[in-house]
């Protein structure tokens, strides 16, 4: 064993220690409430597949140079020379993207990812306090994402990201600073993957006004995937928010009836259910042909389906589904998300691999 590999080793080793440290200063108790952090454009999904999958992906270990946005293990040799690129159809003319290349380097056993994340709010009438219109203005934010990813030892990946992030509203803007840090267990021979991710370690470093600093959407995830021997099926189960309980928002003005898919229920016998639900986000994929190269998707984000759905109607909030395919050189994806009952997210996703063209 090298020197070179003794210290990527222990480098490695060093930086997913710390991340526990800095994760423990973090509150264990709380709820997600709308608003109290800053930079949550974070949390969309950075593809197609990752939307058809309910817009969250750290189990699987593949080609796919999009996964290293969550989740930086799982970067490896197969992602040299990936390219991808996607646009997100968001609501209310919205428009979010991701661009990503993936780089293995030999010598240092190691492979480098870079991106660009960005999300577009469009333009806004800029009025006086008498609603008098006075121009117009924008509103977008950025996040540009370098990382790394090794197996530090047989079976154990881990990987680090650094988000550089920029966010304008009119005339205020932020800047600031993240990371994330991550791990996997990957047998291939049970094809069986455990990943435990620390998101969005960091904070800002201006502020939209003097004195205001706002907190970031710090977040523990914990994964497991399984492809299945006798059928082309992959699962995967993701707990997230491993740092705190309670992610319910405690409306008083409401009186929820309605638990899971539709079915009339005291919302008394069942908030502990709720809540531990709320956790959860299942998704599965079909992966047909001798390469994987026709795929079909399915996700459930119960968190999603709770705060977005009409009280007392039903609809398929919270499901997503999607499908992808190759065609010659290139992979295209689609995946949609049904955000509430008017309405739903789109997102297409177009990559392929620079060695193809030489």
């Amino acid at each position: 064993m090298t020197s070179e590999t003794i210290f990527m080793k222990l480098f490695f080793t060093k930086t997913l220690l710390l991340s526990l440290l800095l994760a423990s200063g973090h509150s264990l108790i709380g709820q997600v409430v709308g608003g109290n952090n800053v930079y949550e454009f974070l949390n969309l999904s950075p593809s197609a597949r990752i939307t058809g999958l309910g817009g969250n992906l750290i189990t699987v270990r593949d080609d796919d140079v999009n996964l290293a946005f969550h989740n930086p293990a799982s970067l490896n040799p197969e992602m040299h020379q990936q390219i991808g690129f996607s646009h997100n159809f968001h609501l209310a003319d919205i428009g979010g993207g991701y661009a990503a290349y993936g780089h293995f380097v030999e010598k240092w056993n190691t492979t480098l990812h870079g991106g660009i994340q960005y999300l577009s709010y469009g333009k806004f009438d800029g009025t006086d306090v008498t609603g008098q219109l006075n121009g117009e203005f924008n509103a977008a934010e950025y996040a540009i994402t370098v990382g790394a990813g090794r197996e530090l030892y047989e079976r154990v990946s881990v990987g680090a990201n650094l988000k550089f992030i920029t966010s304008q509203f009119e005339s205020y803007n932020s800047a600031g600073i993240a990371g994330d840090l991550a791990a996997m267990f990957h047998d291939t021979s049970r094809q069986l993957n455990i990943s435990l991710v620390f998101k969005n370690i960091g904070g800002q470093l201006t502020t939209y006004t003097d004195g205001n600093r706002e907190p970031i959407p710090f977040e523990m995830q914990a994964g497991i995937s399984k492809r299945l021997r006798y059928l082309p099926f992959r699962f995967s189960i993701i707990y997230r928010y491993l740092d705190r309980w309670n992610i319910t928002y405690d409306d008083p003005n409401s009186e929820e009836d309605i638990f899971f898919f539709g079915d009339e229920t005291s919302s008394n016998d069942n908030s502990f259910l709720d809540n531990f639900a709320r956790h959860f986000v299942f998704n599965g994929e079909f992966l047909f042909g001798r390469k994987d190269n026709f795929r079909l998707r399915l996700g459930y984000n119960h968190l999603q389906r709770k705060e977005l759905s009409v009280r007392n109607l039903r609809s398929m909030a919270g499901f997503s589904m999607g499908v992808g395919f190759k065609i010659n050189r290139f992979r295209v994806e689609y995946g949609r998300s049904v955000m509430h009952l008017g309405a739903g997210v789109n997102h297409f996703s177009i990559s392929t691999n620079i060695k193809e063209f030489r």
